[in-house]
């Protein structure tokens, strides 16, 4: 397979961020599925990709790049999108925005970790559900008041996508799929709709990534 490749996985929120990105950039790529609840990031031939059995992986430019936020910097870095602002501390705190998300919400609320926490609890009736919807409301209020620090217009950080946009666009459409309340959260989904409206997000979201 030639040209820019991508291994994902439709509902992983890694996996949606940078579908996001390389829309943003304007870049053609092709999608191999990893399904995850199938256990095919543990295969042979993932592991070879990425020893850590984990989406997404990017092959571009002749390189084979893992980590979500690695691959976000490499195509910011490498076809300008500036998703962060360039003044030091506006850039400081707009990466802590997108962190957030990506670094306290999402890791524990990966599907590995809430199934894990549903294998070893006494009460799973309503697990992984209880375990999502325990971390991701108090992380969504968090980023909620966070937001009032920035001018909205109509993005997390300005008048364009930021990072802090591709970070928690996944998580919603995660919240929703584990039922989280999602009221008092008049910014975030001021912000959901106009990223909504936007066909980098629209083209990148999970029911627009159907394995063929």
């Amino acid at each position: 397979m030639s040209g820019v490749v991508l291994y994902d996985y439709r509902w992983s929120s890694a996996s949606y961020r940078v579908r996001i990105a390389l829309n943003l950039a304007g870049i053609n790529y092709s999608t191999v599925s990893v399904d995850l609840k199938e256990g095919e990031q543990k295969s042979t031939s993932h592991l070879v990709r990425n020893p850590q059995g984990l989406v997404p992986v990017l092959e571009i430019d002749g390189l084979r790049l893992t980590q979500s936020l690695a691959i976000i910097d490499y195509l910011d870095q490498t076809r300008g999108l500036v998703l962060l602002p360039t003044e030091p501390a506006e850039r400081a705190k707009s990466l802590a925005l997108a962190q957030s998300i990506a670094v306290d919400v999402h890791p524990v609320c990966n599907l590995s970790v809430a199934q894990y926490a549903a294998a070893l609890s006494e009460n799973a009736d309503d697990m992984p559900g209880e375990w999502m919807r325990h971390f991701i409301r108090p992380g969504l209020l968090a980023f909620e008041t966070l937001l009032a620090s920035f001018d909205q217009a109509p993005y997390c950080t300005g008048a364009k996508p930021g990072l802090a946009d591709l970070c928690l666009v996944p998580q919603l459409y995660n919240a929703r799929r584990w039922d989280v309340d999602l009221s008092g959260l008049p910014r975030i989904l001021s912000v959901e709709a106009a990223c909504a409206a936007h066909p980098s997000f629209a083209e990148a979201h999970p029911d627009a990534n159907a394995p063929a």
